[in-house]
């Protein structure tokens, strides 16, 4: 069967690694037909838009895109391009798994943690004004509404239920934020009372971000809010083993983005050195979605043998954070090309030597939603 897939490069290092997680697509064996669109700063220049429709179009038609990073100015230019992307095709569900994998150098070994991040809405609304005519005073609205909120937390409790997950954790600060934050709470018990199996907890964001510094381990599942869910799914990646690891995935009723969490590191652009594995995972989670498991065990066990082999990585792989070992750096396509070769013999019949390793599929709550 062949599949049809939306595919934005994006900008900075997005065509390096998107190119990459095509090789390695090409050696699963899976018919994957690549529809490419452009987004991004040079799309503002050639049709006066970061965001044209025919990338909204393409995704609708396709159901389902693998997308790079797009850079979002600091402090000015154009509003977020994934931002919109999210608002205008409704992909409520940002689903961040952050699974240890990056070898020796991996300082809590056995994190296996998911963030479900709603991610229409929040801080992230766009709603926000200057205050006075001279610009010294600025004011930003959270907009939390019962709506989103109920469906985020019953995405998250699907998704721990069909993955096997122990536990469901909600993140809030109702404790100041008493009326946006006391309404996803409040919508948090409602729906956790409907899934009496799935044992369910509540933690300050403060709070939780120590928790997580300390005792990753005691944690699993984690739903919160826009912004929360931004900030602790760096800090996951980070207990994983960096941003250069960690994919997403972005669900709706209908549709599936799937893009790295990391952001387009401009100045890296070209240089061809940039770590493809996020986006290789952002494929291997896309294969999941699309049904393809044993392709999509491959690609992960793959990647983990690459890695901790350490032989073909790039260069954020090779730093003695990450090895004991003296590893000379090698660029974005050969360790693309690299995990590519292993794809066919890879063992899928023993266990992975250290953490619980690729979860099954995180696309079965997304498409039951």
């Amino acid at each position: 069967m062949s599949h049809r897939i939306t595919l934005i490069p994006g900008d900075g290092i997005g065509p390096e690694v998107t190119a990459a997680a095509r090789t390695v697509g090409e050696a699963t064996g899976v018919s994957l037909e690549w529809e490419v669109v452009e987004a991004g700063e040079a799309t503002i220049r050639s049709q006066g838009t970061p965001l044209p429709d025919d990338v909204l179009a393409s995704i609708r038609k396709n159901r389902v895109a693998l997308k790079g990073p797009i850079t979002t100015p600091i402090g000015g230019g154009f509003r977020s391009v994934n931002v919109a992307l999210r608002q205008q095709l409704d992909l409520y569900a940002s689903v961040r798994p952050a699974r240890a994998i990056a070898g020796e150098g991996t300082r809590f070994p056995e994190t296996d943690l998911i963030v479900v991040r709603e991610a229409t809405e929040g801080l992230y609304s766009g709603v926000e004004h200057w205050v006075d005519r001279d610009h010294t005073a600025a004011e930003s609205v959270a907009v939390i509404t019962r709506k989103a909120s109920d469906r985020i937390v019953r995405f998250a409790f699907e998704l721990a239920k069909r993955e096997r997950r122990r536990r469901v954790t909600a993140v809030h600060k109702a404790n100041i934020m008493k009326t946006t934050g006391a309404l996803f709470q409040t919508a948090f018990r409602e729906i956790a009372a409907k899934f009496p199996e799935i044992p369910s907890d509540e933690r300050l964001i403060d709070n939780m971000c120590m928790q997580l510094a300390k005792k990753p381990e005691e944690y699993d599942v984690i739903v919160t809010t826009n912004l929360f869910g931004d900030i602790l799914s760096d800090l996951c990646a980070g207990l994983a083993g960096g941003l250069g690891v960690a994919p997403g995935a972005l669900y709706g009723e209908t549709l599936a983005v799937f893009e790295p969490v990391h952001g387009s590191a401009p100045k890296y652009a070209g240089q061809d050195r940039a770590d493809p594995v996020a986006e290789i995972l952002c494929l291997e989670l896309l294969l999941r979605h699309l049904g393809e498991t044993e392709a999509a065990d491959r690609v992960f066990r793959a990647v983990w043998e690459t890695i901790a082999e350490k032989k073909v990585v790039t260069y954020d792989l090779a730093l003695p954070g990450y090895t004991t070992r003296p590893v000379s750096p090698s660029t974005c396509s050969a360790m693309a090309k690299e995990i590519a070769r292993k794809i066919p013999d890879v063992r899928l019949d023993t266990p992975l030597p250290k953490p619980r390793g690729a979860p099954a599929s995180v696309s079965d709550a997304a498409l039951e939603a």
